[in-house]
């Protein structure tokens, strides 16, 4: 599977999962992040970029905002085990 498609599925799950995920832990806490918590929220992060076509500043976009996935992150990775 190539990047963009995994990337794409990546932010597909996390649509899926974030609204009730943020219903559920309104302040993310980032400081207890796992390292595959932190990876898995830059990646729906990057998939959530304005410009996602751009692999420069979806990338941007994730560096900056990934805390405000994290939620959504463990809401997948919670829901796989």
């Amino acid at each position: 599977m190539n990047t963009s498609r995994r990337t794409l599925l990546t932010g597909l799950a996390g649509l899926a999962v974030a609204p009730t995920a943020v219903a559920a832990a309104p302040a993310p806490a980032v400081g207890d992040a796992t390292v595959a918590e932190e990876r898995f929220a830059r990646m729906i992060a990057a998939a959530h970029a304005p410009d996602a076509a751009c692999a420069r500043h979806a990338e941007l976009y994730a560096e900056a905002h990934w805390p405000d996935y994290v939620t959504a992150a463990r809401a997948v990775l919670d829901a796989r085990v």
